[in-house]
């Protein structure tokens, strides 16, 4: 279903409040399955340019340039409307609902209710994560909210995905298994993403990378 997803920058540029350009006439094009990693030292945009991407409201940042998702422009979208995930560093889990009610929030709007519960206890028993089911956020540990989160994305069935340092807060072995579960999950939905990372291991070995210099943005 999603084979033909491709996330299109034409001539994105970034500025602050006082002017100066944070990103300049960026290009990129990231077709379904493929990872682009953005690398940069803090404060140069990366992660403001993903929430630019997704249509969040940046009040202190002025933005120009082309967003396209399969064909489609994006720029005077709202964010519901865009069909792109985000995954964040912190998980962002709702702490007063169990998991499975986490998952079902994120369902689209034609879901019915009882076929909410079934679609979120089927993709929890996908992963092998259905002793969770009934679980609060704060009773799993930070690498199962991670994959919940992550499953909690995939579920709004986005046509891209971006991710702002999702990987950061997780300890060393454990940020490596969830890595390569993340990836493998991003290919067998054959998605374009777009990445955020300060650590060059968290970039898949078949990614395209961009790096920017201090100097240069």
């Amino acid at each position: 279903m999603n084979n033909h997803n491709n996330l299109n920058i034409k001539n994105l540029s970034l500025q602050d409040q006082q002017g100066k350009k944070l990103i300049s006439d960026l290009n990129i094009d990231i077709k379904a399955g493929e990872v682009l990693s953005l690398m940069g030292p803090s404060g140069c945009g990366k992660s403001t340019l993903l929430h630019a991407i997704a249509g969040h409201q940046l009040k202190d940042f002025k933005v120009t340039g082309e967003v396209t998702l399969n064909n489609k422009l994006l720029n005077n979208m709202p964010v519901e409307e865009r069909n792109i995930g985000f995954l964040f560093q912190d998980d962002l889990l709702f702490p007063h609902l169990n998991v499975w009610q986490n998952l079902a929030f994120s369902l689209p709007d034609s879901v019915k209710k009882k076929a909410r519960k079934e679609q979120a206890l089927m993709a929890l028993k996908e992963q092998s994560l259905l002793d969770l089911a009934d679980k609060n956020p704060s009773q799993i540990s930070g690498g199962q909210r991670a994959r919940i989160s992550m499953i909690r994305m995939l579920l709004a069935k986005p046509c891209a995905v971006l991710l702002d340092e999702p990987f950061n807060k997780l300890d060393k072995q454990l940020r490596q298994e969830f890595r390569q579960w993340v990836f493998d999950l991003i290919k067998q939905n054959s998605l374009p993403v777009l990445m955020v990372t300060h650590d060059k291991e968290d970039i898949p070995l078949n990614a395209k990378t961009i790096i920017w210099p201090a100097q240069s943005v």
